[in-house]
């Protein structure tokens, strides 16, 4: 079981009083500034729910399944996301 979208924007519409509307352009403007300090290399953190951070990763060797040619996979970047105590203390319980 899953929660998409719409209903995450609903349930935080019914949770804080705010239109569907005005809750979808919140959820938007999140996903904006999220995007965007991690694209500046920024760490966002919400204080006991999640952290969110770039991450380097190196240059290495890997393997085409469909051939098992070894092949070189460039340096990059990826995202690293921590929960954070209160997000963990509610999957425990």
């Amino acid at each position: 079981m899953s929660v998409n979208r719409t209903e995450l924007v609903a349930a935080v519409a019914e949770r804080s009083s705010l239109t569907k509307t005005q809750a979808d352009a919140a959820l938007s403007a999140l996903q904006d500034v999220l995007v965007d300090s991690l694209s500046q290399g920024e760490t966002v953190k919400v204080t006991g729910l999640l952290s969110v951070e770039r991450v380097e990763r190196a240059a290495r060797t890997g393997r085409n399944p469909r051939t098992g040619e070894e092949i070189q996979i460039p340096a990059g970047y990826g995202v690293k996301i921590s929960a954070g105590s209160a997000l963990k203390k509610a999957v425990a319980q």
